[in-house]
């Protein structure tokens, strides 16, 4: 009996200076460091889609997998960032079609201006085309979006998506990263005849 006692003297104390202030104070919420690889880029031609660009080696491109798709529709996967560009390209058949399609790429841009903080559109201008490069800052679905166009024949537009929900600060990297491959793309664009 004496020991039994003897030990709840010797617990009950212990007990209470256990839960002196000192509590535990986890770790703030940080993110994987990501090594990018260098941007090292090789020619791939759509052949049935009229048109040809710099893929990374790092990416992939495959045909568009939703039910709906038109047959140059394509999605460039950058493997391993988790996103995907969506490729759409369609043929200009008059003025009123390119007018259209240009709304409509607009529209898309702006459907998402509830979520958006800013879209920039930076303005492009080649010798074979022209277009917008958008870029929109926020917790959107998209972060980047553009459209070129010959205006005569070709009209090709791209939307960056990411595979999972993003935070806005957590991308950022890998966004401005996947940027320089966009642009990239857009500049070694060649239309077929």
């Amino acid at each position: 009996m004496f020991r039994r006692n003897h030990l709840f003297y010797v617990l009950v104390p212990l007990l209470f200076l256990s839960c002196g202030d000192k509590s535990f104070v986890p770790k703030p919420r940080g993110f994987e460091r990501i090594e990018f690889p260098e941007h090292v880029y090789k020619k791939y031609w759509l052949d049935n889609c009229h048109y040809g660009f710099d893929l990374p080696v790092y990416a992939e491109v495959k045909a568009d997998p939703y039910p709906l798709a038109e047959e140059c529709w394509n999605n460039v996967n950058y493997l391993p960032f988790g996103a995907t560009l969506h490729l759409s390209y369609r043929n200009v058949k008059n003025r009123d079609d390119l007018f259209k399609m240009l709304n409509d790429s607009r529209e898309m841009v702006y459907k998402h201006v509830m979520r958006a903080d800013e879209i920039v559109e930076n303005y492009i201008s080649a010798k074979q085309f022209h277009g917008i490069f958008y870029e929109l800052d926020g917790s959107t679905a998209t972060n980047a979006q553009f459209y070129v166009t010959d205006s005569t024949q070709h009209f090709l537009r791209g939307s960056l998506y990411f595979n999972s929900r993003t935070n806005q600060d957590s991308i950022a990297p890998v966004l401005n990263f996947l940027k320089v491959d966009m642009l990239h793309l857009i500049e070694s664009l060649e239309w077929m005849k």
